[in-house]
């Protein structure tokens, strides 16, 4: 058996037997359902042809809201429609069959804003969106307006320059310019109350989930932004890392280098239900 083999079976051995399950997802777990994860300035270009010459890191970033508002929502607004209309990839049902049967339940841990984990059907209450969602609006002007769904909010995009048209979103307490409930690069604005929300449900049931063995199966999660790899790396749990890039593990993780969808199909195969 190589060395892939030999990583894939114990990866099935260590999902089937344990008790819960940490999902942690980077970018990388959209690639298979069709969605950019702006991998290096090459990538964004390829994504948005127009912001040629600049990085990802500077177009989320919340400056844009004061300074060319249609463009900000150009961006955003592309994006929003882009994960509205994707269908996600049949790993993630292969996950929430795992996830469904740990008798201690399962918690997802994400830097990712798609909201693809609740399309495919897991429970809100049992993700973690770290850096936020881009289905949640906020106010610009007043942080106590607070945050609310982005349901209804449509924002037609002129994809050749990837400016947004009139009207945009807007407050609906004060009328001032909406954004999304986003934590860009450079944000002092963004609110995170949901995401504190979600944070202490994922600790309450870190808690109960201590109590058996734990599975940490991270997907995707580069070394770009490593919020994910590096929560993963932390959390006391069994990790198996899934990456067709940034391979490395701690002594004792199992390391598969293949994209998400592959990877898991290929250990679900190997069940030992």
């Amino acid at each position: 058996m190589n060395d892939l083999e030999n990583a894939l079976q114990r990866a099935a051995e260590v999902i089937s037997n344990a008790d819960a399950l940490l999902i942690g997802a980077g970018a990388g777990m959209g690639v298979d359902s069709g969605l950019p994860d702006f991998r290096g300035t090459e990538g964004f270009w390829r994504a948005y042809p127009p912001f040629r010459g600049r990085r990802f890191e500077e177009m989320s970033n919340p400056v844009w809201f004061e300074r060319d508002v249609n463009q900000a929502w150009g961006f955003f607004g592309h994006r929003l429609h882009l994960y509205r209309s994707t269908t996600p990839h049949e790993g993630f049902a292969i996950l929430r069959k795992w996830a469904e049967r740990k008798p201690l339940g399962y918690f997802i841990f994400t830097s990712n804003v798609d909201g693809q984990f609740q399309a495919a059907g897991f429970d809100p209450d049992r993700i973690l969106e770290c850096h936020g969602s881009i289905h949640f609006l906020q106010c610009v002007a007043q942080a106590d307006h607070g945050i609310w769904p982005a349901e209804g909010i449509e924002v037609q995009v002129d994809e050749s320059t990837f400016r947004a048209h009139d009207p945009l979103p807007r407050c609906p307490r004060c009328d001032s310019t909406a954004r999304p409930n986003i934590l860009m690069f450079g944000d002092y604005g963004w609110l995170e109350n949901r995401t504190a929300g979600q944070e202490q449900r994922y600790i309450e049931w870190s808690a109960a989930a201590a109590r058996g063995r734990l599975a940490v199966v991270e997907l995707g999660a580069g070394l770009a932004v490593p919020t994910v790899r590096f929560h993963c790396e932390r959390t006391e749990g069994e990790l198996v890392r899934i990456n067709p890039r940034d391979t490395e593990v701690p002594a004792g993780a199992i390391s598969i280098p293949l994209g998400a969808l592959d990877a898991l199909t290929r250990i679900y195969s190997r069940e030992i239900w």
